[in-house]
């Protein structure tokens, strides 16, 4: 059986190359809204984190009618931490769009995702996006595209894979880079042409591949996925199963299906092969599971997806203003957060830590993480945060470390001093080419000298850089170094901060706080410039004397504090010390809080 009538095709690129502002003209032009219906900009970015980022975090599933054709269509993550959305996602389409930015062409993570669909044998269109940018290089990004191809080893069909010019803001596409579109209807006719109909046997007995889970508060877990083989009715039976797991299969009935339409789910009875569906029922469900009838139970096999190379350590804030300000405190509760989120991050791996109250969380990176603590601190829980640490793996008797390819983009004359920082932080340099004032660098660096570079990077760049990341593979340990110079000021009581503390200290370091900031003895209130950890009062009040001297009554004038984003806590803070993370409050602190007992520790280790 050949689904004529239905196209399933993902959206593949970088971060901020366009794909959900493309997403939005193909809804629009596709008669998703009412003519007079209010719409908003990166309308599948639903995620509070998402808006307030401009970034996708995950993949989300929308459809589009055109003429008697319904075209699936699957916005993924750009972000290379998020790599683990677009791989599972992948087995549920027949083809992808690459979309390529007009003025930065190829990045790291194109070559990620293209080598991903190709591995699956995906046929590609590709669309050189935002032609209307004034820096845009239309005729060189497509001999970069087709470069990419070659160094990928496509066949020759792949080679010859359509290429359309668009401007995903203005809704337009064309066939070539001199001639201006007017809509996307070039696009749309080329996703019918050129991606393969669904097909297979629907007298067959059912086969489902659940590549995502949704949650509702009314129906329990969600599971999605396309129809591999026969047809899903409601109430039906079924066996649930997992290709890669030895347990036996799970007897279920299904409650309800639902098919996607425009940004709305609609309820159907049944669903036959093609079909991506979302269905409730079955309770005990994960990512990679498969949907069989109990007579016939053949699980199919699931995309491997990639593993972590980071890990930290979550635990119960242990800290005196524990309790204070979270809802979700004890290590149950952080626990079962924890394991539920497994089963909607194929990507993300957690294990009981060294103590009872503590969890090692292995994820792709740093924003992977960080988006994930963000997520749990708006839902009311509290907890501890540790430095993030690489996964090492031991290969042939070597200790092997990951290593990242970055790609920066900077003006020419902070180039000097991005060099020095990454040559003195392992960095290889590959390539380096220069357009117009600005510069390409790629670089092949160790993950964990990356650590507390993005902050440097765009302060030596005055805020003008671009440094994306992706994972490259393992390679042998590359040797010891340092990447913090600095040390922390620590508060030596608990109390208020005053402006006289703070006043006394600030010619001490940097400060992180401002006056009658709540403080405890080992919170960290400061930065130290020196590589060495400083305690200072920052409750001290002013000795009163009946003699006034002659400035007693001079205002004190205090430095404003640096605040720090969840993302900038992580990369600064060393072994030694934690994150404390409430719904409210972001606190550096030390792991020991007691003064005495800290000095005994580090003698100890000296």
């Amino acid at each position: 059986m050949i689904r004529e009538d239905l196209r399933n095709v993902a959206i593949i690129a970088h971060v901020d190359h366009g794909k959900t502002t493309l997403v939005d003209g193909l809804l629009e032009q596709g008669g998703a809204y009412h003519e007079n219906q209010a719409t908003s900009d990166r309308v599948m970015d639903s995620g509070a984190l998402e808006k307030e980022r401009g970034i996708t975090i995950l993949a989300k599933n929308t459809a589009i009618r055109y003429g008697d054709k319904k075209i699936n269509v699957i916005d993924t993550p750009g972000h290379a931490d998020f790599g683990g959305e677009v791989e599972r996602i992948l087995k549920m389409v027949n083809g992808v769009i690459l979309l390529v930015d007009a003025a930065e062409g190829p990045m790291p993570q194109t070559r990620f995702v293209l080598r991903k669909a190709m591995e699956l044998n995906h046929r590609i269109i590709v669309v050189v996006n935002k032609i209307d940018r004034p820096d845009a290089r239309v005729h060189e990004v497509i001999d970069e595209v087709l470069e990419l191809l070659i160094d990928l080893n496509a066949t020759d069909e792949q080679l010859d894979s359509p290429m359309l010019f668009c401007s995903g803001r203005a809704g337009t596409a064309s066939f070539s880079p001199d001639e201006e579109g007017k809509d996307l209807i070039p696009l749309l006719d080329t996703i019918v042409d050129y991606i393969p109909a669904p097909e297979g046997e629907a007298d067959e007995p059912l086969q489902l591949l659940v590549s995502s889970i949704d949650y509702s508060d009314y129906v329990g877990k969600i599971g999605i996925g396309r129809i591999e083989r026969g047809t899903l009715s409601v109430n039906q039976e079924v066996s649930v199963c997992n290709f890669h797991s030895d347990a036996s299969p799970r007897r279920s009935k299904i409650v309800s299906i639902y098919q996607f339409d425009g940004l709305s789910r609609s309820a159907v009875q049944s669903a036959t092969v093609g079909d991506i569906v979302c269905f409730s029922g079955v309770e005990e469900l994960s990512i990679g599971d498969t949907l069989c009838v109990p007579s016939c139970v053949e699980p199919l096999e699931f995309v491997k997806v990639s593993e972590p190379t980071m890990e930290m350590t979550f635990s119960v804030n242990d800290s005196p203003f524990a309790g204070k300000e979270g809802k979700f405190v004890t290590s149950r509760q952080i626990r079962d957060r924890l394991y539920k989120e497994t089963l909607k991050d194929v990507s993300l791996r957690v294990s009981d830590g060294d103590t009872t109250d503590s969890f090692k969380v292995a994820g792709r990176g740093e924003m992977h993480l960080s988006i994930l603590i963000e997520t749990m601190r708006r839902e009311g829980y509290e907890l501890c945060c540790s430095t993030p640490r690489v996964l090492y793996k031991t290969i042939d008797g070597t200790l092997h470390e990951p290593i990242e390819r970055v790609s920066i983009d900077v003006p020419e004359e902070s180039v000097g001093a991005v060099v020095q920082k990454l040559g003195s932080r392992k960095g290889e340099l590959l390539d380096m080419t220069s357009t117009g004032s600005r510069t390409r660098l790629e670089y092949l660096i160790p993950s964990r000298c990356l650590f507390g570079y993005r902050s440097e990077f765009m302060t030596d760049t005055k805020g003008e850089g671009i440094l994306n990341t992706l994972f490259d593979g393992y390679q042998p340990f590359k040797g010891e170094v340092v990447t913090r110079f600095t040390g922390s000021l620590i508060a030596s009581e608990d109390g208020e901060a005053t402006s006289y503390g703070l006043f006394n200290t600030q010619d001490r370091g940097a400060m992180f706080i401002g006056v009658q900031t709540p403080v405890y003895e080992g919170m960290i209130v400061g930065e130290c410039p020196k590589m060495e950890d400083i305690v200072v009062n920052v409750c001290k009040k002013k000795h009163l004397t009946a003699v006034r001297s002659k400035g007693a009554d001079e205002a004190l004038i205090l430095t404003p504090p640096r605040s720090m984003s969840l993302e900038q806590a992580i990369e600064y803070i060393a072994e030694d010390e934690l994150i404390e993370v409430t719904p409210k409050s972001l606190r550096l602190r030390k792991k020991i809080l007691n003064t005495q007992n800290r000095l005994k520790a580090q003698a100890k280790l000296k």
